[in-house]
């Protein structure tokens, strides 16, 4: 409880001096809007985001599937065989030297100005951070206990499915959790290049018209967003080692 006081109260903080700031300052609305001031627009604009909302959450959900998918499978082959993983891995780290903002008039050239640039955009930001934790964890399983499997009479496949990809799986859940903070921006910035609806769509209509609240109510909605898929991914790993224990009790 202690632990979630503080940053409750670090928050607080910050909204009255934001709000002190404005009134003090005489800040103009479409320069910083007051907290209120943007309250009383998530309020009054609030089937507008929440239609929004659920764009850009579609979008974030099926790229970060994608990308756990393939970062997953990626990983294993690269543990595997370490001739994929010296010959892979080294241009994931130049790829993440790309801005994606680069990337994205590319994508809607060759894609269009539908939902798949905005997918293959979470895809790209979602991927990197879970394949290299989940195939950092899968590096650093016991080499006695894999000799031991071996031992034993247990196949490669057998060594992953009993040992590699349960342990590993703390690592894949540490990159899932980043993915799935990053997962939404890159739906945002997707729609900002081009779109018709969603949340990065609705903040540059709003900006276009000086209605700097709705631009703030937008990012507040953006917050929720990746806090809401940080939280069910934490969910996730509680109950995939939940579902363990219990199996390797019975």
């Amino acid at each position: 409880m202690t632990r979630k006081l503080y940053p409750l109260g670090s928050l607080v903080i910050l909204l009255v001096v934001w709000q002190l700031a404005v009134t003090l300052f005489q800040a103009p609305a479409f320069i910083l809007p007051s907290p209120i001031a943007v309250m009383r627009a998530l309020q009054a604009d609030a089937s507008g985001l929440l239609v929004n909302s659920w764009v850009t959450l579609y979008e974030s959900l099926i790229g970060l599937g994608i990308a756990c998918g393939l970062a997953f499978v990626t990983a294993l082959v690269m543990d595997r065989w370490q001739l994929v993983h010296q010959s892979f891995y080294p241009l994931l780290v130049i790829s993440q030297t790309l801005p994606v903002m680069v990337l994205g008039p590319l994508l809607s050239l060759w894609f269009g100005f539908g939902i798949t640039p905005k997918i293959i955009l979470v895809i790209l930001m979602s991927y990197f951070p879970i394949i290299v934790a989940f195939s950092e964890a899968l590096g650093k399983v016991s080499v006695d206990q894999i000799r031991f499997l071996q031992t034993m009479g247990a196949k490669s496949w057998q060594v992953y499915r009993i040992l590699k990809i349960p342990q590993g799986m703390q690592g894949f859940f540490a990159g899932l959790r980043i993915a799935a903070t990053y997962c939404v921006s890159g739906a945002i910035i997707g729609e900002w290049l081009s779109a018709e609806a969603g949340l990065g769509y609705y903040m540059i209509r709003v900006k276009n018209g000086y209605q700097i609240d709705k631009v703030f109510a937008a990012i507040f909605c953006v917050i929720i967003l990746s806090l809401a898929l940080n939280g069910v991914t934490y969910l996730l790993q509680k109950g995939y080692y939940r579902l363990l224990i219990q199996g390797r009790k019975s």
